[in-house]
């Protein structure tokens, strides 16, 4: 699987942006896929994920203003982002796993997940 992500830029605070995904290979309905970020000088953390049964679930600093949603025919997920924050600013990762859980659950920690995109870099400034 292949993943290449796209959609970011320069955003003024309270902007918005659209980040895409899109993933080659087979079964992508199969998997979970999620969003991670990486400020600078800083480690990778977990933003969003939605699972195969379209279970989403966010990190609380962007939960009310980020959107994940995912479209199984064009092999795509998205991140929508609204009313970004200076401390937005970062390099947005997409990531699949393959793994299936029991109920409405999402892994949020990088171990997980088997696949990554290389970046798309996402800059909130005035």
């Amino acid at each position: 699987v292949q993943l290449q992500a796209s959609g970011g830029g320069l955003v003024q605070p309270g902007g918005s942006l659209r980040l895409s995904c899109s993933a080659s290979g087979h079964n992508f309905g199969g998997k979970t896929m999620a969003w991670f970020r990486q400020g600078p000088g800083k480690e990778r953390w977990f933003v969003a994920a939605i699972s195969q049964i379209e279970f989403t679930s966010y990190a609380d600093s962007v939960k009310g203003r980020f959107t994940i949603s995912r479209d199984n025919a064009k092999n795509t997920v998205y991140l929508q982002m609204n009313n970004l924050k200076l401390e937005d600013t970062a390099v947005y990762y997409c990531a699949a796993d393959s793994h299936w859980y029991s109920g409405n659950y999402v892994a949020k920690t990088k171990p997980n997940y088997e696949y990554w995109g290389q970046g798309t870099l996402v800059t909130v400034s005035s």
